[in-house]
């Protein structure tokens, strides 16, 4: 499955933009989706994630109380609702498959894509 971020832009800041991730097939709708962010010179960070059903949301400590993700898989969608921008919000921002790795316990990150632009002005 590939995925395509996209809504990425220019605010102010105490704006508001939406990204979404759109999945290249259905089987995107078998899994969990999650949005990680990189600043340019900063270490890639995570924002949130959602299931495959659109529950189990987490968020980032940055961002909680800011972001909303949720998901449509009618549209095979995943949204990041983005409110009261920072300009430490500024970065790329990706959508990945989320893929469980039973052996670990632990979760596994793939299909990463471009990602797209978000900045924020002070």
């Amino acid at each position: 499955v590939q995925l395509q971020a996209s809504g990425g832009g220019s605010v102010q800041a105490g704006g508001s933009l939406r990204l979404s991730c759109t999945g290249s097939t259905r089987s995107f709708n078998n899994y969990a989706i999650g949005w990680f962010r990189q600043a340019p010179g900063k270490e890639r960070e995570f924002v949130a994630r959602v299931n495959w059903s659109g529950g189990g949301a987490v968020y980032g400590d940055s961002v909680k109380g800011r972001f909303i993700i949720s998901r449509d898989n009618a549209k095979n969608t995943v949204y990041l609702q983005m409110n009261s921008l920072l300009p430490e919000d500024t970065a790329v921002y990706f959508c990945v498959l989320e893929i469980p790795d039973y052996e670990l316990g632990s979760v596994k990150y793939d299909s990463w894509g471009r990602g797209t632009l978000v900045t924020v002005s002070s």
